[in-house]
């Protein structure tokens, strides 16, 4: 990998691993639905005027439907559970069990009537990430809210369906154009679902609170998926699935400096078993899209 591809590598795992650290911040203060509202409209607002310039909207709207399906699974469902879910969970720990999102793709593919050739070594790894998973959820983290950690399987989920939507029925279209299109709708949606799923804050809330939406919509809502674009063009779609296994790594990391959230044994067991269950699992597999964080 050239200068180029890692500084792109580098600034993507940035980029897709902080948002657990930023969407725990703001949820403090402000409702899981206004979060969602904000960091997709912003993003919307960064990249709209890019694909215009490109001219890259009625080709993506010709393909409504599946811009719909894949917009309600990749991001207005997965985004509002994982931030309700942050209210309950560690920042650190919902980075972490995203990291099982290739685990539930191997079952996504099956169900879809599509199902992929499974050698040893992926069976292997679907073992280990079970195991990880295990150790995270029972292990580590016994006391935590039963909800957060469903409301993380829908997320997971979520994101295991959005890349097959995406694959199969929209590959051939501009994926930036794809991208802001659903960021837009996203955020339409939520303008009338924010008093049904909460609340409209009653007080300016603080700086940090405001940055932290503001890093989310700019940063890893617009920023990361160029920088995926960029780094696709530059490495390659199958080398750039390497980024799932160095989001959970930062989300870690950012949860334990910033907000001293702690980390124990059974973190790092379970953190070593998924993603080495990931890996196991993508290996020699064709598939080669990355999940929106």
């Amino acid at each position: 990998m050239r200068r180029r591809g890692i500084l792109l590598f580098a600034g993507l795992g940035i980029a897709w691993g902080i948002p657990y650290l930023l969407i725990k911040i703001a949820v403090q203060e402000v409702d899981p639905a206004v979060v969602v509202l904000g960091r997709s409209a912003i993003g919307a607002l960064v990249l709209l005027p890019v694909v215009v310039a490109r001219r890259q909207v009625l080709p993506v709207l010709r393909r409504w439907r599946p811009l719909l399906a894949y917009t309600a699974a990749e991001i207005v469902v997965p985004w509002f559970f994982l931030t309700s879910a942050e209210q309950r969970l560690p920042s650190s720990l919902a980075g972490l069990l995203l990291a099982a999102v290739p685990l539930v793709g191997v079952a996504v593919a099956a169900l879809s009537g599509r199902p992929e050739v499974m050698s040893r070594v992926n069976w292997l790894g679907v073992l280990a990430g079970m195991l990880g998973v295990a150790a995270l959820v029972g292990l580590d983290v016994g006391g935590s809210d039963v909800l957060g950690l469903l409301q993380m399987v829908i997320v997971v989920v979520g994101y295991a369906i959005g890349p097959v939507i995406l694959a199969r029925r929209m590959s051939d279209l501009p994926g930036t154009g794809v991208v802001a299109l659903s960021l837009a709708i996203t955020a339409l949606v939520y303008v009338p679902l924010v008093p049904l799923l909460g609340s409209w804050p009653t007080a300016i809330p603080s700086g940090a609170a405001i940055a932290s939406i503001v890093t989310l919509g700019v940063v890893c809502s617009a920023v990361g998926f160029l920088l995926m674009f960029a780094l696709i063009a530059e490495v390659g779609p199958v080398r750039v699935t390497m980024i799932t296994y160095v989001n959970p790594a930062v989300a870690v990391a950012a949860g334990a400096l910033v907000l001293h959230e702690q980390v124990t044994v059974w973190t790092l067991v379970g953190f070593v078993l998924v993603l080495t269950g990931s890996y196991l699992v993508s290996r020699r597999r064709q598939v080669a899209q990355v999940a929106a964080t």
